[in-house]
């Protein structure tokens, strides 16, 4: 699963050909969650800051993030995002 970026201890991956609706994997230790690019809905437990800092980097990057989910769906490489600092 490619890794699209990094930032703060938090791996955000995307899996090439994955279902809908358009979402990411993120991984912070011993947790993972996967986040809807859309609606920043989560599925999985992942701890509060950690949560907070992947949303307020995913409302910078949505465009990008589902840029990278299209070019996912055709099995393209994805392109990396940068962090947030």
């Amino acid at each position: 699963m490619p890794e699209i970026s990094r930032f703060f201890g938090i791996i955000v991956r995307m899996y090439y050909r994955d279902h809908d609706p358009p979402h990411m994997h993120v991984e912070y230790g011993e947790w993972h969650a996967t986040i809807d690019i859309t609606t920043g809905a989560i599925d999985g437990r992942f701890p509060r800051r950690a949560l907070q800092l992947v949303h307020e980097w995913l409302d910078l990057h949505r465009d990008e993030l589902l840029a990278d989910w299209h070019l996912a769906a055709r099995r393209e490489p994805l392109l990396p995002i940068r962090p947030l600092e």
